[in-house]
């Protein structure tokens, strides 16, 4: 079985780790969502620079999470998007809804 999580850093930071994949992400979904409404801050940044491997999956988890911080009123961006999720948008056609930093 493949090991992840998502945990609540400083600063709404939302912390995605492991390999997001079709068994890990409902669990994840369901963390994260949560995680996401109890952040007091403004701002979510979705720090993916610990995500060792993903497919599909985790871009999916991406955009939830950023539909759950736009119904929350809170802006979203993302941090350490690896190689592989950011192939996956590019061939979606998604690259351009992924707010990233600079």
């Amino acid at each position: 079985m493949s090991e992840a999580s998502v945990s609540l850093g400083a600063n709404g930071e939302l912390r995605l780790a492991g390999v997001l994949d079709y068994s890990t992400g409902p669990a994840l979904r369901a963390e994260g969502q949560a995680l996401v409404r109890r952040s007091e801050s403004s701002e979510v940044v979705l720090d993916c620079s610990a995500v060792e491997k993903s497919s599909s999956v985790g871009l999916a988890l991406l955009l939830a999470f950023m539909r759950d911080a736009k119904a929350a009123g809170k802006n979203a961006r993302l941090r350490g998007l690896p190689a592989d999720m950011r192939q996956i948008a590019q061939v979606s056609e998604l690259l351009e809804l992924l707010p990233q930093e600079a």
